[in-house]
């Protein structure tokens, strides 16, 4: 395989997978204060995204890919708020297991990461472009 094509290919797996990665923090952040529907029940919890790397025979070279999208098993905060209806029988609210500020670092994290392989691809492009233009003058 071309390696600019390679190179290309590797910053599109690493898009597809900062783009999962911020649909996931921004479900998490706009499920931040979601309570259960019942007294007593679990509210939001957290979800995580784990990436791996697979092998692409064709190029040789690592990809980047979604292994899973999992739930984050820390314990739920605890508010005392008797008169909220999700509040159990001792005026207790269960709160999603998610930190804004946590959720906001991977989000600069993934937009960051998105960013550079966007200029990845932005290079090769414009290497393939230059390419074709002095082949055109030969």
């Amino acid at each position: 395989m071309d390696p600019l094509a390679a190179t290309m290919k590797i910053a599109a797996h690493g898009l597809e997978a900062q783009s999962m990665r911020l649909r996931v923090v921004s479900e998490n952040i706009a499920n931040a204060g979601s309570t259960a529907d019942a007294p007593g029940g679990d509210p939001y919890r957290r979800k995580t995204v784990v990436f791996d790397s697979v092998l692409d025979r064709a190029s040789g070279a690592e990809m980047v890919t979604i292994r899973n999208v999992g739930v984050d098993r820390s314990d739920f905060r605890e508010l005392y708020s008797p008169g909220h209806p999700a509040a159990d029988e001792e005026g207790i609210l269960r709160m999603p297991n998610v930190e804004p500020l946590i959720e906001m670092s991977d989000m600069r994290e993934a937009s960051r990461s998105y960013q550079a392989n966007l200029n990845v691809i932005e290079q090769a492009r414009t290497m393939l472009m230059s390419t074709v233009d002095l082949l055109r003058r030969a």
